[in-house]
């Protein structure tokens, strides 16, 4: 077990004296005399060494018939191990069967791949992987509400249900609200920027919904978006807010979980931790999408995808910008219009907006935002140009003429900030109950 969880035990003795711990059993290993039983409670990675000997009660009767996945509940003494790879082991003074696993236990102890573990997701957060990924992301959330209310931002509730699309994509799952045609949210920024132009700065942090039919390892049907947005505040101040964000975020996860960080490290993603400490530490860039268009173009790479003017960038031009031409993180702004949302603010070249895209190495886009467009006449023109029904966003509109003022935010997909943390091949490992086509059963 960890220091901090073993630190816990000494400080909070067993009402008997000594100490204890409740949790499953990673493995029973019985020898002639003695038994070895690895317990873990799911707050590290490393399970503590139990040592049961014959003079037990009920040694016999339950101590051997212990087993893999067993709930137990031990009391004894921790003492120093004198075995490599430990420093304490709990010598057993009453061992307590909670809970019995059937010999068809799933988790025995193997590798499992983890497509076998998302069918049985209701026992894969007992593995050493996916416990690791739900500590990590754990502390994210926690870091990612310390970051906001530590700047005085307030946190908004977004709804579920809505009749309004923030993407104007047409990718959303509709439903009948008591008669009348709605939708699951694909994102809450609209009414962020509702609570913005009142408290100024505000954040939601909710599930939104896709409705793609695509079975690829970065989407999901649901996924959580972190959306804060801010009024009074341009492109610029976005883009600051975003890098302070983003080593923030993984600050804390590399402070928090240095050993699930580690174990990542070590076994999914060679170089995580380099790579993370090196968002920490590094400034980020700053590019306009023209600007990058142009070094691809110049770059002599032999991309996939034709780089052009117009064309919106992909992942393998992301990557090289931020993991080859300038070796850090990059924030890429000033798109063309024509292939950003309706909501932008248009730059006075009539052909580009005020978005950002924020870059890291390996995946590319992490985030994304941008300046709204506060001027009502202009807004009106976009949602026309783009066939947007102006009665279903009378409130949006409204807003740019009450009291208007310029505001800008930005989105993080919470599974794809866990996923390149942790260096999880496939999105469906980073969120406990992953919701794709043809998969909900649990």
């Amino acid at each position: 077990m960890s220091r901090e969880r073993i630190a816990e035990l000494l400080r909070r003795p067993s009402a008997g004296g000594g100490a204890e711990v409740a949790g499953w059993l990673r493995s029973a290993r019985h020898a002639k005399e003695i038994s070895f039983l690895v317990v873990n409670d799911g707050s590290c990675l490393a399970g503590l060494q139990v040592v049961a000997a014959p003079e037990l009660p009920d040694y016999e009767a339950v101590v051997r018939q212990l087993g893999n996945g067993d709930a137990v509940h031990i009391r004894g003494e921790l003492v120093d191990s004198p075995g490599s790879g430990q420093r304490y082991e709990l010598r057993a003074s009453a061992v307590e069967l909670v809970g019995k696993a059937e010999p068809d236990y799933p988790l025995q102890k193997k590798r499992h791949s983890l497509e076998y573990l998302r069918s049985i997701a209701h026992l894969r957060p007992r593995t050493n992987t996916i416990g690791a990924v739900l500590r990590v992301r754990s502390a994210a959330a926690r870091a990612i509400h310390e970051f906001f209310a530590a700047r005085g931002f307030v946190l908004l509730h977004a709804p579920v249900i809505t009749l309004s699309d923030a993407e104007g994509a047409g990718q959303m799952f509709g439903l009948d609200f008591f008669g009348q045609p709605a939708h699951l949210s694909v994102s809450g920024q609209l009414e962020a920027e509702i609570a913005a132009l009142a408290l100024c700065d505000v954040y939601t942090f909710g599930p939104t919904f896709r409705a793609e039919n695509s079975n690829t390892s970065r989407h999901l049907a649901e996924f959580w978006m972190v959306e804060p947005e801010m009024a009074f505040c341009d492109l610029e101040g976005n883009a600051a807010l975003a890098e302070a964000f983003l080593k923030h975020l993984f600050g804390r996860v590399l402070d928090d979980c240095a050993e699930d960080m580690a174990f990542f490290d070590e076994r999914i993603q060679p170089g995580a931790l380099a790579t993370l400490r090196h968002v920490v530490e590094a400034p980020f860039e700053r590019l306009t999408y023209s600007e990058a268009v142009g070094i691809l173009e110049r770059s002599g790479e032999a991309f996939e995808f034709p780089v052009r003017w117009g064309a919106d960038l992909q992942s393998e031009h992301e990557r090289y910008l931020a993991e080859r031409h300038v070796g850090r993180p990059v924030v890429v702004t000033d798109y063309p219009a024509e292939i950003k949302a309706f909501y932008m603010y248009l730059n006075d070249d009539d052909r580009t907006v005020r978005a950002m895209d924020v870059l890291v190495p390996r995946i590319g886009e992490i985030i994304g935002g941008s300046q709204r467009e506060h001027r009502h006449d202009v807004l009106l023109r976009r949602m026309q140009a783009q066939g947007l029904p102006a009665d279903r966003y009378w409130w949006y509109l409204e807003l740019r003429r009450f009291g208007s003022a310029p505001h800008a935010g930005f989105g993080l997909g919470f599974e794809r900030a866990v996923q390149f943390m942790t260096g999880m091949a496939n999105i469906r490992d980073v969120i406990p109950f992953p919701r794709v086509p043809g998969y909900a059963d649990f």
